[in-house]
């Protein structure tokens, strides 16, 4: 005889199914709205991000446009009109832009002897965390170059100590103001030797190398040898 079929196990496969695939309906109802809601907000993110770059671009476009006119108008000798469109760049987002236009500032105030007032727009820079430390050890050379003649030489050396080394880039004018400040403070000795430092440098620009070698000399310090021999080298 046949085995009749297990009519219970085949129903009970049959229900499991359909529960599974009712399941299933009910999820994808349920979870295919947020993912396509996901999708569309992230279309939507996407879009704007290209917008934001699109706006961006278009703005440092314009700001460049700006200070290379601002630089048209200074070189004409026309002070006010610069500063003008500097002022505008001083206000903006981009670092970049931000530093130069406060330094040229700076730069159009000395000219017209306003040390105070350039001294202001460097340090303005100097404190600037957002722009890059190079820049700031310049305008921090900047500003105390401004304040050189009215601040303390104790304050001189503080300042720029930390910059006054090889391997800055603003080693040379930063070591002129420590090593001058040094002479100021009765320390001879370390005036000269950091005037050796800078006459030995082989990087250093020749003008300020030789002034370095005649007050190193001066104050007894030979580094007119060393720096031959770094030369040589």
């Amino acid at each position: 005889m046949a085995v009749p079929p297990n009519t219970d196990a085949a129903f009970l496969r049959e229900v499991d199914e359909e529960l599974r695939r009712d399941q299933m309906a009910k999820a994808a109802r349920r979870y295919g709205v947020a993912a396509i809601a996901v999708i569309v907000l992230a279309l939507v993110g996407f879009a704007g991000w290209l917008l934001w770059q699109s706006h961006e671009q278009s703005v440092a476009a314009d700001e460049g446009a700006a200070l290379s006119k601002a630089y048209d108008d200074l070189n004409a000798a026309k002070p006010d009109a610069a500063q003008g469109e500097l002022t505008a760049l001083a206000q903006s987002r981009g670092e970049g832009y931000r530093a130069l236009a406060l330094m040229s500032q700076g730069d159009a105030l000395l000219q017209k002897k306003d040390l105070r007032g350039a001294a202001a727009k460097f340090g303005a820079v100097a404190s600037d965390t957002s722009i890059g430390q190079p820049f700031r050890d310049l305008a921090l050379v900047r500003q105390t170059t401004a304040e050189f003649d009215t601040i303390k030489p104790d304050v001189v050396v503080a300042r720029l100590r930390g910059i006054a080394v090889k391997g800055n880039p603003w080693f040379g004018s930063a070591g002129e103001l420590v090593a001058i400040s040094y002479l100021r403070m009765g320390r001879r000795d370390l005036a000269g030797t950091l005037y050796g430092q800078i006459a030995q440098n082989p990087d250093m620009p020749e003008t300020i190398r030789q002034r370095a070698v005649q007050m190193a000399g001066i104050l007894g310090v030979d580094a007119v040898s060393g720096a031959k021999e770094q030369k040589s080298q």
